[in-house]
């Protein structure tokens, strides 16, 4: 037990003030005190249940007359110098019983005291104080009753600075609390301010005596409806200014009205409000709170809970720490500016004091708990403001998302279908088959798009109002014109605009492609028959060659337009082609099929022309027997790959080995530019003179002898194997077997043992005259008009 509860009489902190037992309003004895009558205990030792008292319960009530006799105020003033003589009389007791205990502690310093004893039984009892004692109990005694003395100031001075700050709102004020609160009308009024309820009727100046006591009468029953017991507590306490009971009052609506909510953990007023400071102090090294008295008197603590709430206000960091005064100032400036709370303590009331009154500390440290709690409160609030709103965040944006997306998506929609409305057709398959693709490409895209985009909002609408009914909110309507009604019949008309869309594309696609149908069949069919025309032209030409050249060259002058128009069926057709045209039910002709028969009648016109002009040339070819003619016609014409009736210098120098006549390059190019007149190809009338020059058969020295050259390889002299090597017939290899003469001349080896023919005098005999001897200088038997003298040559039979 604290030296504030031994000495404090009836400011001493009651049991109450942990908000669990009864409030005591009389003078406290010390702990061995005890109320030897119940008298005593009825007239000293008034009672205030705290609210955890059942407010059911029905207080004793006391009743005042209307004017108190003076009986009263006499007896009063026994009783209140019997206490003093009592408490006086006890205290002695103790002191004397710790002297006499040896070796004891003395109560008030802790100090140890040795051998000190002392009788006491030769006191009367109701020596007291008046008794003589040694000289440094008696300046202990001195020094409790000062310190008594002056918490009781402490006290009065906050209670009152509590009560004013309480009664502000109605515009009074209270210098000295036992004096204002004499008529009762300012603790109604305190009562009402604290209650926020009215006590109904009183008198708000009191002149009477009585009118006081009805006003304080009115206050106590208020106090005893709200739950709290009050015993051997009267009017007249509160009416003759009875200090001590009436600082126990006010301490007593403190509790109630001002420290009592604060329940920490389930603790009691005191042991959460001391909780609540400790931790909010744990983390500074230079704080230990562990009571509300000495642990203030630096002022650190109060500075330690400026600066965990509000570190914009204060540095602790910077502060003096032996500068309590200082400090606490600082704090109690900056709690009454910037916080509001308001000026309950001065510093000197706590700053430097051994033991600062803790009911003083404790309903101005419960003021910056409320403070503090409020602000956290508030904090809280707001956190709790932000975190709704920061949840409702996520639904107006998704609200937001949903009507901006149903709004672009109606939009897109309606804008596709005016397209659609307002597109048109250009006649070509190109410009159909364009929009047919447009058409695939948006089924394939955007619709798929609309149709995920359509259901994503459908889901998101649900997730809103899911959302909403979560936080228990009013379910989110989309604007009409962006509900999914609306989006259903927007969707609904895409739907039908869209069929209308697919139908007309393949209306159009189909009527072209008949009209390509219909036009290549109708070209084709005349081309067809303008080609079977001439091809009947062709074969039906007869008569004169002459005549017959004339008409083929008309049919051959008419075969450009025909190419002309082949190509402009060729155009149609290439449309068709783009237009994945396959069959044709208006004709069985296709381009290819025209093309050919194209290039067979062109091919009939122009070999029926070369073979007309090389009748004309063949007819003046009197030289040459039909036979020959025939074969020479046939080479020539296997040898003109291109039909150009004229051969180059290889096909010349091909079809002359085909029929036998072999040269050297160098001759081959000799006989080309001279029969070609130095162009670079050979024209049929050419190829035919140099056959007729070649291969006419006039029996001439030079063409016999060469003959026999050729046969005999050159050599002067003919054996039968020759001959039969040269295939000529048996007949005739006996037949000159028997005219020629035998050869008498050198041979070669592997002729000898051969019968060997001279066939050179053969033949000088045979044609006889000087010209025919001439033969055997002849190198090749051909006449002097072609200059050309060839190694080897070949006759032709």
């Amino acid at each position: 037990m604290s030296d504030f509860q031994r000495y404090s009489g009836v400011m001493t902190p009651p049991p109450s003030e942990d908000g669990s037992s009864t409030t005591k309003l009389c003078p406290t004895p010390p702990p061995n005190r005890r109320c030897h009558s119940d008298n005593h205990a009825q007239n000293d030792c008034p009672e205030v249940n705290n609210s955890t008292i059942t407010p059911n319960a029905s207080p004793p009530t006391t009743p005042f007359p209307p004017s108190p006799p003076a009986s009263i105020k006499s007896r009063r003033d026994r009783t209140s110098s019997q206490r003093e003589a009592n408490r006086s009389k006890q205290f002695t007791t103790r002191l004397n019983r710790s002297a006499s205990a040896g070796n004891t502690t003395d109560p008030l310093t802790g100090r140890r005291r040795k051998g000190f004893q002392r009788q006491t039984s030769s006191l009367p009892a109701d020596h007291g104080l008046k008794a003589v004692e040694p000289p440094h109990e008696q300046a202990l005694t001195k020094m409790a009753f000062a310190e008594q003395q002056k918490w009781i100031t402490v006290q009065q001075k906050t209670f009152t600075k509590w009560l004013n700050t309480k009664v502000e709102p109605r515009k009074v004020a209270v210098k000295d609390l036992v004096v204002d609160l004499s008529d009762g009308v300012i603790l109604i009024h305190l009562l009402e301010c604290l209650s926020n309820e009215s006590l109904g009727r009183y008198a708000a100046k009191p002149k009477l005596r009585v009118q006081k006591f009805e006003n304080a009468n009115l206050s106590l029953d208020f106090i005893k409806s709200r739950g709290i017991q009050m015993t051997n507590i009267g009017a007249e306490d509160v009416v003759d200014g009875n200090r001590k009971i009436i600082l126990g009052l006010i301490w007593t609506l403190i509790l109630r009205f001002t420290i009592s909510d604060i329940n920490l953990e389930g603790m009691t007023a005191k042991e959460g409000l001391l909780l609540w400071c400790q931790r909010k102090t744990a983390c500074y090294d230079e704080v230990d709170v562990r009571n509300f008295t000495d642990s203030w008197n630096d002022g650190l603590a109060f500075c330690a809970l400026l600066d965990i709430h509000r570190p914009d206000l204060i540095d602790y960091d910077t502060l003096d720490k032996s500068d309590h005064k200082g400090n606490m100032q600082l704090a109690f400036d900056i709690a009454s500016k910037e916080i509001g709370i308001p000026d309950l303590l001065d510093v000197e009331d706590v700053a430097h004091v051994a033991k600062p009154d803790e009911r003083s500390l404790m309903t101005y440290i419960a003021y910056w708990f409320h403070a503090f709690s409020q602000m956290e409160k508030v904090e809280n609030a707001g956190r709790r403001v932000e975190k709704f709103v920061n949840s409702m965040q996520g639904a107006w944006e998704m609200q937001s998302n949903y009507e901006r997306r149903m709004r672009a998506l109606l939009q897109n929609i309606q804008e596709q279908g005016a397209t659609w409305q307002e597109s048109k057709f250009e006649g070509t398959y190109v410009d159909a088959k364009q929009q047919a693709t447009d058409f695939s490409a948006y089924k394939r895209g955007k619709k798929r798009e609309w149709v995920a985009e359509k259901s994503d909002l459908a889901a998101l609408l649900g997730n809103i109002k899911t959302k909403m009914s979560t936080y228990r909110l009013r379910a989110y309507e989309p604007p009409p014109e962006l509900s999914l009604p609306t989006m259903d019949q927007e969707w609904a008309k895409m739907i039908k605009l869209e069929m209308a869309r697919g139908q007309l594309i393949n209306e159009n696609i189909r009527d072209i492609k008949n009209a390509l149908r219909k036009s290549f069949a109708d070209k084709a069919n005349d081309f067809a028959l303008a080609l079977n025309t001439m091809q009947l032209a062709i074969s039906g030409l007869e008569g004169d060659v002459e005549d017959q050249l004339i008409h083929i060259k008309m049919l051959n002058e008419k075969l450009p337009p025909l190419h002309q128009y082949l190509e402009t069926i060729a155009v149609v057709d290439q449309k068709c082609e783009e237009a994945n045209i396959e069959e044709n039910d208006f004709t069985t002709y296709t381009y290819d099929e025209l093309c050919y028969e194209m290039s067979l009648v062109k091919g009939s016109v122009s070999k029926k022309l070369a073979f007309l002009d090389n009748q004309v040339v063949a007819r003046n070819m009197t030289n040459l027997t039909p036979i020959q003619l025939e074969e020479f016609e046939s080479v020539f014409r296997h040898f003109d790959r291109d039909d150009s009736n004229s051969l180059q210098e290889l096909e010349f120098s091909a079809a002359l080995a085909s029929l036998g006549l072999v040269f050297s390059e160098d001759e081959m190019h000799e006989y080309f530019m001279e029969t070609s007149d130095g162009r670079n190809s050979v024209t049929f009338e050419q190829f035919i003179r140099f056959m007729v020059d070649v291969t006419e058969d006039q029996n001439t020295a030079e063409q016999v002898f060469q003959s026999f050259r050729e046969v005999a390889d050159g050599k002067p002299y003919v054996t039968e194997m020759d001959l039969r090597h040269s295939l000529v017939p048996d007949d005739v290899i006996d037949r000159l077997t028997e005219i020629v003469p035998q050869h008498k001349g050198p041979d070669l080896q592997q002729d000898r043992g051969m019968p060997q023919y001279d066939y050179i005098s053969f033949m000088d005999k045979l044609l006889g005259g000087p010209e025919e001897g001439a033969l055997t200088e002849l190198p090749n038997g051909r006449t002097q008009s072609r200059s050309v003298s060839p190694t080897k040559t070949n006759g032709y039979h």
